[in-house]
């Protein structure tokens, strides 16, 4: 596993270890054209001082900083767009249109992860939750371009993952910056057949429809590499993409299945468990029971938790 701080991948792109929870479960990235730079996900207010000290070491100056980028308003992403925004004088915070309050005023969005995490975890995991002054924010809709010197990039509305999500053309790389909506693939899980593509359909928006939609359409583009938050660049998405179109239908199959169960969401819990793990056996996975459990066990919960707020809201 890469326990480095940061690691080059080519076209003036930085992936930046966000040390949430574990090493190499999510990171950042750093875009740099010629003076001007831009941060694609935060991390949270732990995540700051080392992407600080990166940009002190790189010479760059907090005031070549032009866009900090949140792909979407889940802490993990964007927990740390405060105190990065305090940091980086003249940047920008670029945020889907249903996400800019809550990072304007994270009053809900704390109050939201303290009621599903406590108020312990909550001060663990993400420290505190800064405002962004308003005038300091672009609602970037869909179709929304920002330039670092010439280098154009496009933020589309991606819903799937989360209605307040936005995936980040980047033509230079041929690449998407897309958050969770291409899944999350863990580079210890990878195999002879390739990364193994993980769906993460984390509570609350978990949407099949509109994702199944939202992965076409950045097909569309002929990407040759997606960068993911969970975790670092997967390459040749067009041949990972029908993973993800299965895993989509497994996941609503399941749900569906678990509908009359006394309690929905463990019996989710054992669907999916057991499905997750099938599918590592397929593709060849060595690893032991535990080190799995390290790297998937929390993914597991939280997509069971997703799977069974969407039932709920299904049969409402």
């Amino acid at each position: 596993p890469m326990t480095a701080n940061h690691q080059e991948l080519g076209d003036g792109i930085t992936l930046i270890e966000t040390h949430y929870q574990r090493p190499g479960l999510a990171c950042c990235y750093l875009l740099c054209q010629g003076d001007e730079v831009a941060l694609i996900d935060t991390g949270t207010a732990y995540t700051v001082p080392g992407i600080l000290e990166l940009l002190q070491q790189r010479g760059i100056a907090p005031e070549q900083v032009r866009y900090v980028v949140p792909t979407h308003v889940h802490l993990d992403h964007a927990g740390g767009a405060g105190q990065l925004m305090a940091a980086l004088p003249e940047a920008r915070l670029l945020v889907h249109p249903r996400g800019a309050r809550h990072l304007v005023d994270p009053a809900r969005l704390r109050a939201g992860t303290v009621e599903v995490y406590g108020e312990a975890t909550f001060r663990k995991e993400y420290g505190e939750l800064l405002p962004v002054p308003a005038e300091r924010v672009i609602e970037a809709e869909d179709g929304h371009r920002f330039e670092l010197e010439g280098r154009t990039l496009t933020c589309l509305d991606t819903p799937g993952h989360a209605r307040h999500h936005i995936c980040i053309w980047d033509p230079q790389s041929g690449g998407f910056f897309s958050g969770d909506t291409f899944g999350i693939s863990y580079p210890e899980l990878e195999t002879g057949q390739g990364p193994f593509m993980l769906l993460p359909s984390t509570p609350v928006q978990f949407d099949p429809g509109s994702w199944h939609e939202t992965l076409e359409r950045l097909l569309g583009y002929q990407p040759q590499r997606m960068y993911l938050t969970h975790y670092g660049e997967v390459r040749q998405p067009s041949r990972l993409a029908p993973t993800l179109h299965r895993e989509l239908d497994a996941y609503a199959a399941m749900a569906e299945a678990a509908a009359d169960d006394e309690q929905p969401l463990d019996a989710i819990g054992r669907q999916l468990e057991a499905h997750i793990h099938r599918r590592l056996q397929e593709a060849g996975t060595t690893l032991d029971p535990e080190t799995l459990d390290y790297l998937l066990g929390m993914d597991i919960r939280i997509c069971a938790q997703g799977l069974a707020v969407w039932l709920q809201r299904r049969r409402q």
